[in-house]
């Protein structure tokens, strides 16, 4: 049975959760072996919609844990992390949290646009659907001129703004993002997240990204900072 707000502490928590997409409380995650290997130790965080969040930290800090965890991708050992206003873990992918990673992990056997629809069709989305919010994210990437290349056909650039656009055709509430422009000279680099940050400005949409560049953390609204496997959250509002 749904509970049913009884004043308006009830109303403003119920709203509240209704915005909350990732909450962790000391989340973390241990990989068992003759050797425990800790990854990320303890969390406590929380993704509000449109939050626009950077994730930084020297290597092995913990940050793509994290956001796998965000994104159900992994499951954490101790702690727990769960997703109020999205659902249970098994319904996170491939509609209401996209990736996009360092590499692009594009399928080699199919055309860009075939690689942007493929998350839509695997939530069954109509084809007709799909293929039109494949074209529109195109479009707004600017990519519409290479829709029907293969991914070796495409430079470092163009292929990490196809990630992008598989990313941003499902509409999904939570993008997380690791490292995107990772493999990017400067230049390119900004270019792409100008892209991305424009491509979701003025939506809900939530986005998280873990970054070594400074230039590229200082661009959104609010930075976290791993170290040794504990975050540590700092607003820069």
């Amino acid at each position: 049975m749904v509970k049913m707000p009884t004043d308006r502490q009830d109303a403003v928590e119920i709203v509240q959760s209704n915005r909350i997409l990732v909450e962790a409380h000391n989340a973390g995650r241990t990989y068992s072996g003759q050797t425990p290997v800790v990854a990320l130790a303890s969390a406590t965080c929380s993704v509000m919609l449109g939050d626009r969040i950077a994730i930084t930290g020297p290597s092995g800090s913990g940050k793509s844990t994290l956001l796998y965890l965000m994104g159900g991708l992994e499951t954490v050992t101790s702690g727990s992390l769960i997703w109020p206003a999205l659902g249970p873990i098994q319904g996170l992918r491939p509609a209401k949290v996209a990736f996009v990673f360092q590499v692009p992990s594009l399928l080699v056997a199919l055309t860009v646009i075939e690689n942007i629809e493929l998350p839509l069709l695997l939530d069954n989305v109509d084809k007709k659907i799909a293929r039109q919010a494949a074209l529109a994210a195109l479009e707004r990437l600017d990519l519409s001129g290479i829709a029907d290349n293969l991914p070796e056909e495409l430079s470092g650039g163009q292929a990490q703004r196809v990630a992008m656009a598989r990313a941003l055709a499902s509409q999904s509430k939570l993008i997380l993002a690791d490292e995107p422009t990772g493999q990017l000279d400067h230049p390119t680099a900004q270019h792409l997240f100008d892209i991305l940050l424009a491509a979701i400005d003025g939506t809900d949409t939530a986005l998280v990204v873990a970054t070594h560049d400074q230039a590229v953390a200082n661009r959104l609204h609010t930075i976290w900072h791993m170290h040794h496997g504990i975050l540590e959250i700092n607003s820069k509002c």
